[in-house]
């Protein structure tokens, strides 16, 4: 039965076969194969799903990190346009800023030149008013001295030529001459 399929040497005429398929060889390989094969699933449980799994992890943690990266550079790209953005604004807000600056610095300085002013004003009115009450204190004074010289100088003349009743008369006429307009002027 396995003469069929062996093959044969002619030469020597006896029955020596190249590779013969006999009953022990077939058992022999079908062991082997199956020990094989345990041995495949075996291996393959204890060393090539822990390295796929590995593989599998390890891919998936390269593939978050591409994710998290592409998240990040959005997000980067982003911050750059807002930063831009900003940039672009200081410009305008820092003179914005010193314009307002500048209004306040004016007010504040038209402010201070308005008291200044007013005071001014103040002090120069103080100054006349003083001016004045010194003025009328000094004509007081001279109106003073003038009837006192007056009167020494009417007081010899008269005591010389009239009597006292009409020393007494001639005061209060010229005191009434001379009225109030005299004294105020």
């Amino acid at each position: 039965m396995f003469g069929i399929m062996s093959v044969a040497l002619a030469e020597t005429g006896a029955e020596s076969y190249i590779f013969g398929l006999d009953p022990q060889l077939l058992v022999g390989a079908g062991i082997t194969m199956i020990a094989m094969f345990c041995m495949f699933l075996l291996l393959s449980y204890l060393l090539f799903n822990p390295a796929r799994n590995m593989l599998q992890k390890r891919q998936d943690g390269i593939k978050e990190q591409m994710e998290t990266a592409a998240k990040e550079k959005s997000d980067a790209i982003q911050f750059k346009k807002e930063y831009d953005e900003k940039l672009k604004n200081v410009d305008r807000e820092a003179e914005e800023i010193l314009t307002e600056t500048r209004k306040k610095a004016l007010k504040k300085e038209s402010d201070i030149i308005g008291e200044a002013k007013e005071e001014a004003a103040r002090v120069i009115e103080r100054a006349n008013k003083e001016a004045e009450l010194e003025k009328n204190k000094v004509r007081d004074e001279v109106k003073q001295e003038m009837i006192t010289v007056a009167t020494a100088m009417a007081g010899k003349f008269i005591a010389s030529s009239l009597d006292e009743s009409k020393q007494s008369q001639l005061i209060a006429d010229t005191l009434e001459e001379m009225g109030d307009k005299t004294w105020l002027s």
